[in-house]
C-alpha cells in the first residue's frame, strides 16, 4: 500500500507503477546516477553544441507534440539566395520505452538525436507519442502517422503559420526518414506501411530506419533466452511492456509486435521504402529482429542490415557507457555512420 491508500497492483522494476485506482507513476526508482537519462531538456533557442530544439503542438485539439532538432547548417540556408541552396532532409522520429515509458526530450535521446542532426546534417522531428497502459496501440502508431500527415500539410502549405516557416522553408519535403528505437521501430514499421497505401504527395517517404525494434513471437526465441540482460532490456520489461500496451486480449504475436507472422498483413503486399534495420549482436530480441530482416528480404524488400557486434539493446541511448566504454563510443559512431550514409544515398 501507498500512504494515499492506493495499492500497486503491477510494476516494471524501477520504470513503471500501476496503482489500484488506474493510475501510472513514472518516476525513476531505479539507480540513482542514471536518473538524468531520463530527465526531460527544457527545449532552447539558441544553439548549443550548434543544435537548437523546440517544441511545436501540432494538434491542438488532441495536444499532440513534437519536438524540433535543428542543426546550425539552417544558417548557411538564410538568406536572399537560399532557394538556391541544398536543403535539409528531415528525419522523423520515434521514441522507444516499450509503448510504456520514456518520452521525446528525455536526456537519453536529446544526447543522440542532437549528434545526429548535426552530423547528417538534418532536421530531427521526434514525436511525443502517446503511452500504455492509459492508452494502449494503436495509439503510439496513430500518433506517428499523424505527425506524418502533419509534414505533408507543411509541404503542402509551405509555411501554415509564421512559427513554422524556417522549417518549410530550410527542409526537403522529397526526403522523409522515418526512424525509431526500440518499440520505436514498431512504429517506424506500421507508419511505412500506411504511408504506402495514402497519397502523401508532395512529401515522399526516402527511407525507414528501425533501430532494435521491439519484433517478438510469443515463445521465447534462442537469444531471449541466452543473450544478457541489460539495463535497457529485460525479459520482465518485454512481458510487462507488452501486457499493458497491446490491444487486451492479445499476445506477442499480435501483428504490432510481430510483423513477420501470420497474423499480419504479408510483407510482399506492403508498399515499403527503403529500409535499414538495425541489429545488436547481443540483443535480447535479435533473433526476431533476424527473422524480420529475413522476411522482408523473402518479400522482395529494399532492405540493409547494420550490426554492432558484441553490443546490447540500445547500447547508443546509454550515455554512461558510450563516455566510458571505448567499444560503445566506437559502435555508436559507427550506427551514425551507417545510418547516415544510407540517408545521403536516398
Amino acid at each position: 500500500m501507498v500512504n494515499d491508500g492506493r495499492a500497486i497492483v503491477d510494476e516494471v522494476s524501477g520504470w513503471l507503477r500501476v496503482y489500484s485506482d488506474g493510475s501510472v507513476d513514472r518516476t525513476w526508482t531505479g539507480p540513482p546516477e542514471v536518473k538524468f537519462l531520463s530527465e526531460p531538456v527544457p527545449p532552447h533557442s539558441d544553439f548549443i553544441d550548434s543544435v537548437a530544439t523546440h517544441d511545436v503542438t501540432i494538434n491542438k485539439e488532441s495536444g499532440l507534440r513534437v519536438r524540433i532538432y535543428s542543426p546550425e547548417e539552417i544558417k548557411k540556408l538564410n538568406g536572399d539566395d537560399c532557394k538556391n541552396k541544398k536543403k535539409l532532409p528531415i528525419i522523423l522520429h520515434f521514441h522507444g520505452g516499450g509503448f510504456c515509458v520514456s518520452q521525446a526530450d528525455w536526456y537519453m535521446y536529446y544526447h543522440v538525436y542532437t549528434k545526429l542532426a548535426k552530423s547528417v546534417p538534418a532536421i530531427c522531428v521526434s514525436v511525443y507519442l502517446r503511452r500504455a497502459p492509459e492508452h494502449r496501440l494503436p495509439a503510439a502508431f496513430d500518433d506517428g502517422f499523424e505527425a506524418l500527415l502533419w509534414l505533408r500539410s507543411l509541404s503542402l502549405a509551405q509555411a501554415q503559420t509564421r512559427e513554422n516557416n524556417w522549417l518549410t522553408e530550410h527542409v526537403d519535403f522529397q526526403r522523409v526518414f522515418l526512424i525509431g528505437d526500440s518499440s520505436g521501430g514498431n512504429v517506424v514499421h506500421e507508419v511505412a506501411a500506411r504511408a504506402g497505401h495514402a497519397d502523401l504527395s508532395p512529401l515522399r517517404v526516402a527511407g525507414a530506419i528501425p533501430i532494435h525494434p521491439g519484433f517478438l513471437r510469443q515463445e521465447r526465441s534462442k537469444s531471449e533466452l541466452e543473450n544478457p540482460q541489460s539495463p535497457l532490456l529485460t525479459l520482465d520489461m518485454v512481458d510487462k511492456f507488452l501486457s499493458f500496451a497491446l490491444p487486451l486480449n492479445s499476445d506477442k504475436g499480435h501483428p504490432y509486435t510481430c510483423p513477420m507472422g501470420q497474423a499480419a498483413p504479408p510483407i510482399d503486399g506492403l508498399k515499403l521504402p527503403p529500409f535499414l534495420l538495425c541489429v545488436a549482436g547481443n540483443d535480447l530480441i535479435k533473433d526476431t529482429e533476424m527473422e524480420y530482416y529475413e522476411a522482408m528480404k523473402k518479400a522482395g524488400k529494399d532492405v540493409e542490415l547494420l550490426v554492432s557486434p558484441g553490443m546490447g539493446h540500445s547500447f547508443y541511448l546509454d550515455k554512461i557507457a558510450v563516455d566510458m566504454d571505448p567499444k560503445s563510443a566506437a559502435q555508436t559512431c559507427s550506427l551514425f555512420q551507417g545510418i547516415a550514409e544510407f540517408m545521403r544515398k536516398h
